[in-house]
């Protein structure tokens, strides 16, 4: 295993291994959770790259397009992936588990996670469900194989599994819009960890502690996770979504850049939750760049043109929605409230549903 003993290191030397799961990262080998075939990998044909990608702290895609066959050139959306070992980490500190605690992890992937769950927890202690038939006999046989036995099962982890429940700990391994009722029923005094967000901004965890079945907790990191299938929406090459035609024009004195920062774009998803946004460098020195922003519908586009040292910069919009208006307005409600960062946000989940509070639970600013 030396491969595993270069894994190790390498997350050592982020420091990115809290002290309780040191044996545990070191005692399961990644290999045994990574196709010999994935997206930019192939053992068969470059078995030293193949290797050094495994072993590395970065994550590995092992299907695109929910396993249907993609022809050459096509989009290609990841939709199953071995995550990136420091980001595990960062979610099961923030999860807190003890001895003796029961877990349903929602997704279960290539089964890695899972694996060191049963390691730390035992497998009676370790329920997983998958949403794709496939990827789950898959992962049961990748911990069969490295000597894991935790009770994976076929379903929507939106209902949660109440085979195991009541749970200590949920974590999910997709990016959520709404947390399932489901979860703090079945978890009714524990914690819950999930990547959440809308197309617009997902780079959170939400870290909710529950009592008698009502969650509150708060937002942290920066995570990248694929989206619970579900809660998937827009996605596509900006080929796919634009076909020349021509929008309203208009300027705006609002540098594009500075509404896609984490903590206004944060604001921001909280009400355009159906749009989501790219930004394209010109690809050469001028410094020149466009944000694209799109409806999940594709029926709406707005462009947002930046040129360096610009004090105004040209704006256009297609379709039934103004989408710049709507992130504009955001910017400026955002403003209005002092900036506040991310971290004085909260999330609430209880039987009227999930709401966002700035400072205080009663301070509702809005329910996404």
């Amino acid at each position: 295993m030396a491969g595993q003993r270069h894994l190790v290191e390498c997350l050592g030397g982020k420091n990115a291994v809290p002290r309780e799961w040191r044996h545990t990262v070191a005692s399961v080998d990644r290999a045994l959770f990574i196709p010999d075939v994935f997206e930019g990998g192939d053992f068969g044909v470059e078995p030293e790259a193949w290797t050094q990608v495994v072993y590395s702290d970065v994550p590995v895609v092992t299907q695109v397009n929910d396993g249907r066959e993609t022809p050459k050139g096509a989009f290609r959306l990841s939709t199953s992936s071995s995550s990136m070992p420091s980001i595990m980490l960062d979610m099961l500190g923030l999860l807190e588990v003890r001895d003796g605690d029961t877990v349903l992890e929602i997704g279960t992937g290539t089964g890695y996670n899972a694996a060191w769950l049963s390691h730390r927890l035992g497998d009676r202690n370790v329920f997983s469900v998958e949403v794709d038939a496939t990827v789950a006999a898959l992962a049961r046989q990748n911990l069969e194989q490295a000597g894991f036995r935790p009770t994976v099962v076929v379903g929507d982890g939106c209902h949660g599994y109440a085979g195991g429940a009541p749970y200590r700990r949920i974590i999910c391994t997709c990016t959520v819009r709404e947390i399932p009722r489901a979860w703090p029923a079945q978890c009714p005094s524990g914690r819950i960890v999930t990547p959440w967000g809308s197309n617009f901004f997902s780079g959170s965890f939400a870290t909710l502690d529950v009592v008698n079945g009502e969650a509150r907790g708060g937002f942290s990191g920066r995570p990248a996770f694929m989206w619970d299938r579900s809660h998937r929406a827009g996605a596509g090459r900006i080929s796919e979504l634009y076909h020349q035609e021509e929008g309203a024009k208009s300027t705006t004195d609002i540098a594009p850049q500075n509404v896609i920062q984490d903590a206004p774009a944060f604001f921001t998803s909280l009400t355009v939750t159906d749009a989501w946004y790219r930004w394209c460098d010109a690809g050469d020195d001028s410094g020149e760049a466009t944000l694209w922003l799109f409806s999940d519908d594709r029926q709406s586009w707005a462009t947002v043109e930046y040129l360096p040292d610009a004090t105004t910069y040209e704006v256009e919009q297609y379709g039934p929605r103004a989408l710049w208006a709507e992130v504009r307005a955001a910017f400026l409600g955002w403003h209005e409230l002092g900036k506040p960062e991310r971290s004085r946000f909260g999330l609430s989940v209880d039987g009227d549903g999930q709401r966002v509070w700035l400072d205080d639970p009663h301070n509702v600013i809005g329910r996404p």
